[in-house]
């Protein structure tokens, strides 16, 4: 044999080293039969032996490339997900704010409705005081016209009218006269009296007087029924008056029943937000946390297979070792080769614990993942659901404000075109009332002009 072929180092000489390795263990190694014999190691100690080929430790390599790819993939999707509930945070707040809004907007157009149903109602009254104002202007008209029909001849009062009248009514007192000029001047008003008559309804003579008596009776009977019409306006009045405002103080109340249960909804959404979003985001660090507990296991698996590595390297070298240097004492080649099984043995025993004691962290760590994975796929599609909610909400948030714009602006219109008609018929008031002033500034001056006449006359007649 060569030097070159029985150098530690070259090929020839390591398989020739692992041959006789092997054929001393199988020497060595007792019969079943005997008892003081140790038992046989098992497969998974005796591949424990083993040095780790090419392959395998290719194997390896690329299973801890693909354990950071998925890693890096994990991290990445957990990113995402705080994103996404972090803009489904932001779009609840302002879909709160949104419905905050359209509430308020609500308020402002019942609001708006009341304030409307008040000013039809002073319009109502409006036209009513007009009514009355005009009856009391007919009944007014009647009375002077009465007035001027019962008026007669006597000079003991004579009141001048100006253009406006005075604020002082000026009554001149006469000198008692004789029974006869009483007798003269009665008279001669009876005969004026009689003439103006005669004049004045030159058109009656051929119609059929009618009784003062049933004129009475109607007028009764009219007053009667104008009496019992006003009393039952105003009970009507009264009773609409107090409906409305019962519905007013029942409107009220509800308002503020719905404040108060809204208020109340408001603060059990934001704290029922403020838990899922603290709920988010301890799943966000106890997932983070995992994985970097799943890298560093990972690191640490890596780091012990190289260790192991290295371990077995010298172990084989120290076998080469001892194998190659041939002691004369059979004996303590027999004690050392026990030495060294017994350390292998404990190396065996402490690298299986904690090979037991990764796989069932690893067994625990996948566990942990697939329940965050299911966590992961219901919040997902919790946020799906979120975001189709939240889409309908903007729809329909979109057409309650169209709705609202367009009802808001008929109001407003329908408001203007109420203060023009308003304005219009306060200006027509106005108006009736300046033609009142000038009818009754022009019976003023016709009376103003038969009390002339009738001076005149007087005057004539007594010269």
């Amino acid at each position: 044999m060569s030097r070159a072929e029985s150098s530690p180092g070259s090929p020839r000489a390591s398989r020739s080293l692992a041959a006789t390795r092997i054929t001393s263990r199988f020497t060595n190694s007792p019969s079943p039969g005997c008892g003081d014999s140790t038992p046989l190691p098992s497969i998974n100690e005796r591949l424990a032996f083993l040095r780790p080929s090419r392959e395998l430790l290719e194997y390896y390599r690329k299973k801890i490339s693909e354990f950071d790819e998925e890693h890096e993939g994990l991290v990445k999707r957990l990113e995402r997900y705080k994103e996404t509930y972090d803009e489904q945070h932001k779009l609840q707040w302002e879909m709160r704010q949104r419905e905050e809004e359209i509430a308020e907007l609500q308020k402002a157009l019942s609001d708006m409705q009341v304030y409307l149903f008040q000013e039809r109602e002073h319009v109502l009254r409006l036209y009513s005081e007009n009514d009355r104002l005009k009856i009391r202007e007919l009944e007014d008209r009647k009375k002077i016209q009465h007035l001027l029909a019962l008026v007669g001849t006597d000079t003991g009062e004579i009141t001048y009218f100006h253009k406006e009248p005075p604020h002082k009514v000026t009554v001149s007192q006469r000198p008692i006269k004789s029974r006869d000029q009483h007798e003269r001047n009665d008279t001669y008003t009876s005969r004026t009296a009689g003439t103006k008559r005669s004049t004045s309804k030159p058109a009656a003579k051929g119609e059929k007087p009618e009784s003062p008596e049933k004129y009475h009776r109607d007028n009764q009977t009219l007053l009667l029924q104008v009496e019992a019409l006003q009393a039952q306006m105003e009970e009507q009045t009264r009773l609409s008056k107090e409906q409305l405002d019962a519905l007013l103080e029942d409107r009220r109340i509800h308002i503020e029943e719905a404040q108060v249960q809204h208020q109340r909804d408001q603060d059990k959404i934001k704290s029922l937000t403020d838990k899922l979003h603290k709920t988010q985001n301890l799943l966000y660090e106890s997932t983070r946390d995992f994985l970097q507990l799943k890298s560093d296991s990972r690191a640490n698996e890596k780091a012990w297979m190289a260790e192991k590595d290295s371990l077995l390297r010298k172990l084989d070298e120290g076998r080469d070792v001892v194998f190659i240097s041939r002691e004369p004492e059979r004996e303590r080649k027999e004690r050392d080769i026990k030495l060294i099984r017994h350390a292998d043995r404990e190396i065996q025993k402490v690298q299986s614990g904690e090979i037991k004691s990764l796989q069932e962290q690893l067994i625990q760590e996948q566990r942990l993942a697939s329940m965050y994975r299911e966590q992961c796929v219901t919040l997902e599609g919790e946020l799906a659901r979120i975001r189709e909610e939240g889409d309908v909400g903007r729809e329909l948030f979109k057409e309650r404000s169209e709705k609202m714009g367009k009802r808001l602006q008929l109001m407003t219109q329908r408001y203007e075109a109420l203060e023009k008609r308003r304005s219009m018929e306060v200006e027509g008031f106005k108006n009736d009332i300046k033609q009142l002033r000038q009818r009754l500034k022009d019976v003023e001056k016709q009376l103003f002009k038969f009390w002339e006449l009738i001076l005149f006359q007087f005057s004539s007649m007594k010269a």
